[in-house]
């Protein structure tokens, strides 16, 4: 992945986007479906006629909840030449994988596994060195998954440019030419469940970087229930207003956070479970999600008492090696099996203001940053 990861540019109705994802990214959708499914296994001891049999279900919950993107998704799988419902699957890996953490969790109180991480953050622009609203995030998922920055003009939305998982439409870190940006975490509760079959994790980041204000991002997390939790870090900037929402969203309810002195910061746990009635069953990440929250906190703090924060400054933060291996620059510990193997897969950097992102593709400590940007 020298140089950054690929760029696929596509414009036109989401069948033609995910199209031109398909066939620019064929090597890398082939490579994801075959990790997940092995993946699938591995977690969850789910076989592929298991995972045909729940992608067919939520085939049916995207085409009536969102007619586009199952179209875009149609488009990639023609243009990757793989199976749709494995390209379903893709796109409701979030759904499937967190159900079978919740459910190793709950069942192994005495020694729940490490999942997946992420570290997200947001600065206003009155504490910016360039007055810009800055986002970022350490996406710390599978190693082995490929992803791809996808500049995207669709038909009826404003323009995107965003990274995502090869094989799954949309992004779910990225910024639209509306102002707004979007950074993820991934959150567990008692209650997520695949089964619940609702509007999945991928297809509500699909629609937050085709809205075109932040109250139509927002309803895109809130307007309905949600099979499995998660956190949606939103921001809009532009016409002289700034607006940052963080929204931890359980299952059935959703807790708003605000900045405070200036910056957000969040991780992979619920700072009010008790405020939603839930219980988050956290295992050996409970040191890992509070430490990297409580670290990126400190590091904005002390860098905001000497003056504005720059892009560089959060390249810093975003590499940082505090308390490893539960920092924020996170690395595989090959002493784990494979499948419980995490680590910081892609770095991102997103200036809303100017609709651009610096991505660094693997551990922002020795890979470098690729600015992409609407304008070229």
């Amino acid at each position: 992945m020298k140089g950054g990861l690929p760029l696929v540019y596509a414009e036109g109705k989401p069948y033609d986007v995910g199209l031109t994802h398909g066939v620019e990214a064929r090597e890398l959708v082939a490579h994801n479906a075959q990790l997940y499914l092995r993946r699938f296994a591995q977690v969850g001891g789910i076989d592929r006629a298991e995972i045909r049999r729940r992608a067919n279900a939520y085939r049916e919950v995207i085409e009536q909840t969102n007619p586009l993107y199952a179209q875009e998704m149609a488009g990639i799988a023609d243009g990757s030449r793989q199976d749709p419902l494995d390209i379903v699957g893709i796109n409701v890996r979030y759904e499937i994988l967190y159900t079978e953490y919740v459910r190793k969790a709950m069942e192994q109180a005495a020694s729940r596994p490490e999942v997946s991480g992420c570290t997200a953050l947001a600065v206003v622009p009155a504490r910016t060195s360039n007055g810009h609203l800055l986002m970022a995030q350490n996406w710390d998922w599978i190693p082995e998954v490929e992803g791809i920055i996808v500049h995207a003009r669709r038909e009826g939305q404003p323009e995107s440019l965003g990274f995502t998982e090869a094989g799954i439409a949309g992004a779910k870190i990225g910024v639209n030419a509306a102002g707004i940006g979007l950074a993820i975490n991934g959150l567990m509760t008692d209650r997520d469940a695949w089964s619940r079959l609702l509007k999945p994790f991928h297809v509500r980041c699909w629609e937050i970087l085709g809205a075109h204000t932040l109250g139509e991002a927002t309803r895109a997390v809130v307007d309905t229930k949600r099979a499995c939790s998660a956190n949606f870090l939103l921001g809009r900037s532009g016409g002289g207003r700034t607006e940052i929402v963080d929204l931890e969203a359980a299952t059935e309810a959703e807790h708003r956070l605000a900045p405070s002195e200036g910056f957000l910061v969040h991780t992979n746990h619920f700072l009010d479970p008790e405020a939603l009635g839930i219980v988050q069953p956290l295992g050996e990440d409970r040191v890992s999600t509070f430490h990297r929250f409580d670290r990126a906190q400190s590091f904005l703090r002390e860098t905001l008492s000497r003056g504005p924060i720059g892009i560089e400054d959060l390249s810093r933060i975003l590499a940082d090696h505090d308390g490893e291996p539960d920092s924020v620059c996170r690395h595989v510990i090959t002493a784990k099996p494979e499948h419980e193997r995490y680590a910081t897969v892609v770095s991102a950097i997103i200036d809303v203001d100017a609709h651009q992102l610096y991505v660094a593709p693997g551990n922002p400590c020795v890979a470098e940053y690729r600015r992409y940007s609407m304008a070229g």
